[in-house]
């Protein structure tokens, strides 16, 4: 997926849009087939919006609509996004929730299986990649996801097991309300979804480069590095096979740099070596690109 550059112009402006309507669907739909289906507590205030229909249902006999509940409870977080994230960043993600809200009340349900387990696993995994769709072109879907992404922007942390576990309390209350076997088992479905988000995320993810270059190219890799608003480290070294000198240079940048970076090199210097390393953590001071 390469086709979107983040850049304010009509062409991305329509690939979010496009991209953010289908995320929404597939959230419906997940919702009206497997969630259903399994009758789960999704995580969020998908979550707390199927918790509130299920009470008036089971308590009050009232079948309560789906879109203005959610559009309810995700004020406040869009308000808070809106101040500490950006606003563009904010009015997209709206427009995934208000999509996934109206397409949830308008889609029918479908049963594709009765397994529970089976619900639960691949259930979770296409939330995850509806999910992780919307966050591509920078915007969430909503609710607890304004709060994930205010901490990374924040905090510099990954924050998407953080909201896991404020989700596990929400299906403990469910658990409590309408029994322990349905809770339980979506707080599986909850774990794939957050473990598909967290291996798809473009901004979660971060790669070591050490790159092995000769001295006469060192300037042009570090300026392509630059260009990526990442900074590098130069150590100076010796070849052990014919004695050389030459410079590894230490850089750790976004994941999704990788291709375009090491092609970049190896143009500047045909025998660079380029060594890839996945990175689980960084503290201290590292470029985030800006959501908005």
């Amino acid at each position: 997926m390469n086709t979107f550059s983040g850049k304010n112009t009509w062409q991305d402006t329509l690939i979010r849009v496009l991209v953010i309507a289908v995320s929404s669907l597939i959230i419906a739909l997940n919702l009206k087939s497997f969630v259903q289906a399994g009758d789960l507590f999704p995580g969020g205030f998908t979550g707390v919006t199927r918790l509130i229909q299920r009470v008036c249902l089971e308590n009050f006999s009232v079948e309560l609509p789906f879109a203005p509940i959610n559009l309810t409870l995700n004020a406040i977080p869009a308000a808070i996004s809106f101040v500490l994230v950006g606003k563009r960043f904010t009015i997209y993600s709206c427009l995934s929730i208000a999509l996934t809200s109206i397409f949830t009340d308008l889609v029918p349900s479908i049963a594709i299986t009765e397994d529970t387990l089976l619900i639960c696993i691949f259930g979770g995994l296409i939330n995850g990649f509806a999910i992780s769709l919307c966050l591509y072109v920078r915007a969430t879907t909503g609710g607890t996801d304004f709060i994930a992404i205010a901490l990374s922007e924040r905090k510099n942390i990954d924050a998407w097991n953080y909201i896991l576990c404020g989700n596990v309390i929400m299906l403990m209350i469910a658990g409590m309300l309408f029994g322990w076997d349905k809770a339980l088992y979506s707080i599986l479905f909850q774990y794939a979804s957050t473990q598909m988000i967290r291996m798809m995320d473009p901004d979660g993810r971060r790669s070591t480069l050490l790159i092995v270059a000769e001295n006469d190219h060192v300037e042009e890799i570090c300026e392509i590095i630059r260009q990526t608003h990442h900074s590098a480290t130069l150590i100076d070294g010796v070849g052990m096979y014919n004695g050389t000198p030459c410079t590894m240079i230490y850089s750790v940048v976004e994941d999704s740099l990788i291709r375009s970076l090491s092609h970049q090199v190896r143009q500047v210097d045909q025998k660079a070596f380029v060594n890839v390393l996945r990175t689980e953590k960084v503290v201290g001071k590292f470029y985030r690109r800006p959501r908005d």
